[in-house]
């Protein structure tokens, strides 16, 4: 069991660290992030189907996440584009 100063540290810790790394995001950024982040994954679940001639260090930023929305769509199964429509879908029209 904790003693309660510890708990009482422990619960002030937690509280400056949460006012501390709170940041705010416009919700086009929190969609950006999570586009990349779905990017990253099909880039690594379909590299032998979609992806197998491009380098295995290839860096899947917000730049280059429609570019593999694009190659799920010209090269993948029917999961690879249920993959590229999320990830459209989070991608600002251009």
């Amino acid at each position: 069991m904790l003693s309660d100063a510890l708990r009482a540290y422990f619960a002030e810790i937690g509280r400056r660290g949460g006012r501390k790394s709170r940041r705010v995001l416009a919700p086009d950024q929190a969609r950006g992030m999570v586009a990349v982040r779905l990017a990253r994954s099909a880039f690594r679940r379909y590299r032998t189907e979609c992806f197998w001639p491009h380098s295995r260090n290839l860096r899947i930023t917000a730049a280059n996440a429609g570019w593999v929305a694009r190659q799920l769509r010209r090269n993948g199964n029917r999961a690879a584009w249920r993959e590229a429509a999320r990830i459209e879908a989070l991608l600002p029209c251009r």
